[in-house]
């Protein structure tokens, strides 16, 4: 019956609901918090009042900038936030609950104590529960570790957290909401510290870290220096500090790289693409082997029943496809499996017009395990299941008469008899084939350009399949997967090194176990690979947890969709090129803006350096800084994130970032630090040389700009020319604002001659920056190939 209205309602005013303070989701207070009381800001803040102080207030320019940058991050998380909330909303997981004795489907939160939920293959657990009755295989591997399936009977406990792979059961819940035992595990993950992150963002964090960490000291120095040791003014001293800090705050740094995720995450969610965390765009950017299984994801996800054929056992009982099609219904209709094998077999038994003949006694459901399920009649033992796992090694017998079918890419289940009764330990008796059901399952109609699209980039495949193996390098040659016709069965793979040496050489794996699924993952990240998973079923999920990115069905079971990174909603592969392609251009397009903004902190970083190692001024002032930085580093840095990017990512980002700010870095130093050298050594005042400074770091900044945009195209050289059109307009007409002054001709040709020597420094910096890059990538290409040689000895 479960509980009544009234009771339910006294629950929720109880709190004894299945709501949980867990979120991993900000909410708008969070993300406004977040974006706006940051350390750097907190830096800004200070900088501020001393320019305030000491009067220096054209030198505010940067002020504007910092707080378009803080708007503009809390405008677009939250539109992020709410994109996915909608789309969190389509996929939140639901359960069936008895109320008033009727059956009603609802939202795992607005569950209440007590209450009496049914439970199927491919649900999740999601509050603590005791079984009341029937029986289910739950596999608890999410919270324990361990892959083995459990049997829970009435009175067994049921964990949140773990999830049924076969069988049905109806359970009272015990325990919810915070309560839970999921959600007491999550409370302790949370104190520990937030989840693994992408390497980009690691890389980014390090990146402000060590900035956030040397900034003061520096600027403590520098003031003393000028102050104390140059004797400059308070307010000189002040500006030239400030200067220095701002120079090195990669303020842009930390918004673009959010924009950018949140952006790629709102046109994906326009695709009916939903991320459970950002970080998976870059996972799958970095994919070089994709691993799918057969059935939902190369084929459509529904399966019909094609024909049934008796058996040619000479043991078999059954003479007509009649007698084998009526045992067959009634055992269709007294299972509780859900799978669909067995919903294609129920749409044949109901256009068939059968009813049940027979009465049972036990029901052994599915197991992906096994690869098989029984019903105990009264009259005897009958089971179906995949033929090799069945009849074992009396597989031979029959292989002739299924080849036909397999080699057509036709799933082959066998229909067969049991001489024993309990099959709790396993098929111990002898097993007498009656009959077979082949199933179609057809191919999904842009498979073949889906597969073309992962092969043109570089991305191996790998079928991974529960299927025979046969027909599942059949099914993969007909969607156009390179190697299909290497395949090999899993039950051959009993030791570690067989299933290392495997996932090199086949494409087609058949007659895999969860377990091996899991296995398979993990050799291949072993081999240095990065992988992805995709898969529908309860059977997928433990190699899911284990890949580096995994993709879900939303069309699949309720677990798997929950256990994934990436779920498509609409349950359609072809997709998966558009994550692919975004997660690529986003960490391609941050990386390349990423050195921009690495070339200012580079500089100011070495000149602070610089000065206080010569005894000199910090030469250049904030407002000087701010209008560099606009126009050589941030406007063109954003625009350029948001171009087209399909390169596949090669090497480490922190590595990659800083070899391509080096040289302009470096060429900022020099060609700055010579001419403030020779200004003092002729004599010129510092508001000429900081001016000449100025603009010989404008020309450095553009010819940084143009070498990161290659190869340019029309969209790149209208960038880089707006925001020369933008530098040109603001010297001339806001020259006091930025504090550019009028130079004489011995100052301009100084800054001519810096400009143009700049020009040959940056292209062989930039010569020696690229063999150090090759040579890196030489050497970790070369211990890989040791690594792997070690792996196969």
């Amino acid at each position: 019956m479960g509980l009544t209205q009234q009771q339910v309602q006294e629950r929720i005013d109880q709190g004894l609901t299945n709501e949980t303070d867990l979120s991993t989701d900000k909410t708008t207070k969070e993300i406004i918090v977040s974006n706006t009381f940051t350390y750097f800001n907190l830096i800004f803040l200070i900088i501020t009042v001393l320019l305030c102080l000491v009067g220096s207030f054209r030198n505010l320019t940067f002020l504007p900038i910092v707080i378009g940058n803080t708007l503009i991050g809390i405008i677009q998380e939250i539109r992020a936030k709410r994109t996915l909330d909608k789309m969190n909303l389509l996929n939140a997981p639901h359960a069936i609950v008895v109320r008033d004795g009727v059956k009603q489907k609802i939202e795992t939160e607005q569950l209440v104590q007590d209450d009496e939920i049914i439970l199927e293959a491919g649900n999740q657990i999601c509050a603590d529960a005791v079984v009341v009755e029937g029986s289910v295989q739950v596999n608890e591997s999410l919270l324990t570790g361990e892959a083995d399936e459990v049997e829970k009977n009435p009175g067994d406990e049921l964990f949140s957290g773990s999830f049924v792979v076969s069988g049905q059961c109806h359970a009272e819940l015990t325990h919810v909401g915070n309560e839970s035992y999921i959600a007491k595990l999550s409370q302790e993950a949370k104190t520990m510290g937030s989840g693994e992150q992408s390497e980009m963002i690691r890389s980014i964090n390090q990146i402000v870290k060590w900035v956030g960490i040397v900034i003061i000291p520096i600027g403590l120095l520098l003031f003393y220096q000028s102050h104390f040791i140059n004797h400059e003014t308070i307010r000189r001293s002040v500006t030239a500090t400030v200067a220095a800090i701002i120079g090195m705050i990669p303020e842009g740094l930390y918004l673009l790289t959010t924009i950018a995720l949140a952006l790629s995450t709102m046109k994906l969610a326009s695709r009916k693409v939903l991320l459970h965390d950002m970080k998976s765009i870059e996972a799958l950017a970095r994919v070089d082997v994709l691993c799918v299984d057969k059935t939902g994801t190369i084929t459509e996800p529904t399966m019909n029943v094609k024909q049934i054929i008796c058996s040619k056992n000479g043991k078999n009982l059954l003479h007509t496809p009649e007698e084998l099609q009526e045992l067959l219904v009634d055992y269709t209709l007294a299972s509780n499996d859900n799978n669909a094998t067995m919903q294609a077999l129920r749409t044949f038994a109901e256009n068939d017009g059968a009813t049940p003949h027979r009465m049972v006694v036990e029901r052994y459901p599915f197991s992906s395990t096994t690869k098989y399920g029984a019903i105990v009649f009264t009259e005897g033992t009958y089971i179906l299941g995949a033929p090799e796992f069945v009849l074992r090694d009396a597989y031979a017998t029959v292989e002739e008469e299924i080849t036909t079918f397999t080699k057509d890419g036709d799933r082959v289940l066998i229909f067969a008899k049991y001489a024993g009764t309990d099959l709790k330990h396993g098929l111990t008796e002898e097993v007498i084939p009656l009959g077979f059901v082949i199933l179609a399952n057809p191919i999904r109609e842009n498979a073949k350009q889906t597969f073309e699209y992962f092969n043109n980039q570089g991305v191996a495949i790998k079928v991974i399949s529960g299927d025979n193996p046969g027909t599942v390098s059949e099914v993969a040659l007909q969607a156009g997967i390179p190697g299909a016709e290497n395949y090999v069965d899993a039950t051959t793979l009993d030791t570690a090194a067989k299933l290392r040496d495997a996932v090199e050489q086949y494409t087609v794996f058949g007659r895999v176990t969860p377990k091996q699924k899991q296995k398979l993952v993990k050799a291949l990240q072993i081999k240095g690979h990065t992988v992805a998973m995709t898969g529908d079923g309860v059977n997928d999920i433990l190699a899911m947890k284990d890949a580096d990115c995994s993709v879900a069905m939303a069309s699949g079971s309720e677990a798997a969709a929950q256990a994934a990174q990436v779920v498509l909603l609409d349950s359609d592969f072809a997709h998966m090129p558009d994550v692919v392609y975004e997660g690529r251009r986003v960490v391609n397009n941050v990386q390349r803006s990423a050195s921009l903004f690495l070339v200012k902190n580079i500089f100011s970083l070495l000149m602070a350096v610089f000065s206080m190692v010569l005894m000199i001024t910090y030469p250049l002032e904030p407002a000087q800084v701010s209008l560099i930085s606009m126009f050589t580093i941030g406007a063109p840095g954003f625009l350029l994130a948001l171009e087209p990017n399909k390169n596949r990512i090669e090497g480490r980002f922190i590595t990659n970032v800083l070899l391509k700010a080096l040289p302009g870095g470096l060429t900022d130093v020099i060609a700055v630090g010579a001419l403030v050298m020779l200004g003092s050594v002729f004599g010129l005042p510092d508001a000429s040389v900081a001016t000449a400074a100025t603009l010989v770091l404008s020309v450095v900044g553009f010819m940084i700009l143009f070498k990161i945009s290659e190869p340019l195209n029309k969209m790149k050289y209208g960038v880089i020319f707006l925001n020369i059109f933008g530098l040109v307009f603001s010297g001339i007409f806001l020259k006091k604002l930025f504090a550019l002054s009028d130079m004489s001709n011995r100052c301009i040709l100084l800054m001519v001659v810096f400009g143009f020597a700049a020009e040959s420094i940056f292209r062989y910096l930039t010569l020696i920056a690229e063999k150090l890059r090759a040579r890196y990538e030489k050497k970790q290409k070369y211990t890989g190939y040791k690594r792997k040689r070690k792996l196969r000895r």
